[in-house]
């Protein structure tokens, strides 16, 4: 991964009038893990991928275990002691003989603090080996408060996922309660990258069962998501359920719309996403953890 941001990410800074927010916010980008960063990781219990799989899609997905499961191995390297799970949709591509791209996002939503990791990942034998190429903290704002209620066994039996072209109408109730959702997207040069989104449920907007819109907000200029999608437009999306556990993982295009009609829709917002659904896949109670509803 190049230092420096990529032309993708250049071009939406500049339209943005962010070019000197970006450069200042570059600063704290690192090619190693602090130690600082590396107890944060040694604490937490949930980690967001992003990665392609084998048709070049960009998906969405998690993976959980007790504190201790993530563990920085060294300032370059991180160790992941989960797998995903055979229906997860990047288990092929995370258990393969790699090394993929990934991108990574840990975050503790008790204290909203949040930390993203992106190198390239190569199985072990009971897990991932994260050569990191970046690393970088990200502000709280937008991360609603919860806890972990409980971590159902690990092993367990799961129902059957459902894969559907377009979203069914008990997922559009989901999706349009969701106060959080995870998006995946890659640059050209195949690197990938995760991050995280929030908002008051409804932020995610169902418009029909294939296309969704999520306003953007001021963040720290970086523009790395939609800088990706400057450059391509493949995505996904993970929206987890909190209370059960399921996880509806979409892929699809998404697109920025500029137009100040479109962010005036949205108090705060400078600008929309729209995102065409191509695939969902949906993995009822398929996470370990149970968590609270917002704590504010």
């Amino acid at each position: 991964m190049p230092l420096g941001y990529h032309p993708g990410e250049r071009a939406v800074q500049a339209r943005a009038h962010a070019l000197d927010r970006a450069d200042h916010a570059w600063r704290a980008i690192r090619d190693h893990v602090p130690r600082v960063a590396g107890d944060f990781l040694a604490e937490r219990r949930m980690l967001i991928l992003g990665a392609r799989d084998a048709e070049g899609r960009v998906w969405a997905s998690q993976l959980t275990g007790p504190p201790g499961f993530l563990t920085a191995i060294d300032e370059s390297t991180v160790s992941v002691d989960a797998r995903p799970a055979p229906n997860d949709p990047l288990a092929d591509a995370l258990t393969g003989p790699g090394p993929v791209p990934l991108g990574a996002l840990a975050i503790e939503p008790a204290t909203r603090r949040r930390m993203r990791i992106n190198g390239l990942a190569a199985p072990t034998a009971s897990g991932l080996l994260l050569h990191v190429e970046q690393v970088y903290a990200n502000c709280p704002r937008h991360i609603v408060r919860r806890s972990v209620t409980r971590e159902l066994t690990a092993g367990r039996s799961h129902p059957a996922p459902v894969r559907t072209s377009a979203l069914t109408s008990a997922q559009q109730k989901l999706v349009s309660a969701a106060d959080t959702f995870f998006v995946a997207s890659a640059d050209i040069d195949g690197s990938v990258d995760a991050s995280h989104r929030g908002g008051s449920p409804g932020f995610l907007e169902v418009l029909d069962a294939d296309r969704l819109c999520w306003p953007d907000y001021r963040g720290n200029a970086m523009y790395m998501t939609l800088g990706n999608l400057q450059r391509q437009p493949a995505a996904g999306l993970l929206i987890p359920d909190w209370g059960s556990g399921t996880l509806v993982h979409l892929v699809g295009r998404a697109q920025v719309d500029w137009s100040d009609r479109r962010a005036a829709a949205f108090p705060g917002a400078e600008r929309v996403i729209d995102f065409h659904i191509e695939q969902v896949l949906e993995r009822p109670a398929a996470s370990d953890l149970r968590w609270t509803s917002d704590t504010d």
